[in-house]
């Protein structure tokens, strides 16, 4: 669902098996999706950073926004419902064939966006 067309995914489930190993692993994934649907409060020490970004401030600085065209949890939609919030140059790329995943899945497309983002 994540990244259905993503031909890597079996090669690098593999290499992140093992963090399931990890004694608190379901506690932690289970605790970041209640925090992320406000089911429980989040670390005290960055609730400053969590109310400045519930007040959505425009972002002013130059971005280039990647989309998976294949992502099945968070599908790019047509209009982009992001723009609004920029005030610097924007600018959204949707990338086909691509899943969840970007920088694994087009590691090139990825360079490309910081690059042409360097290079102003």
């Amino acid at each position: 669902m994540w990244s259905p067309t993503w031909a890597g995914k079996a090669e690098r489930y593999a290499l992140s098996a093992p963090a399931f190993d990890n004694p608190d692993f379901v506690e932690v994934v289970i605790h970041s999706y209640r925090h992320r649907f406000m089911s429980v409060p989040g670390d005290p020490a960055l609730e400053w950073m969590e109310e400045a970004l519930a007040k959505q401030p425009p972002i002013n600085v130059p971005t280039i926004s990647l989309c998976g065209a294949d992502d099945g949890v968070g599908p790019a939609t047509e209009i982009d419902e992001d723009v609004e919030h920029f005030t610097g140059h924007y600018e959204r790329r949707v990338l086909a064939g691509v899943g969840h995943n970007i920088a694994e899945e087009a590691p090139e497309a990825t360079i490309k966006a910081l690059l042409d983002l360097l290079r102003g």
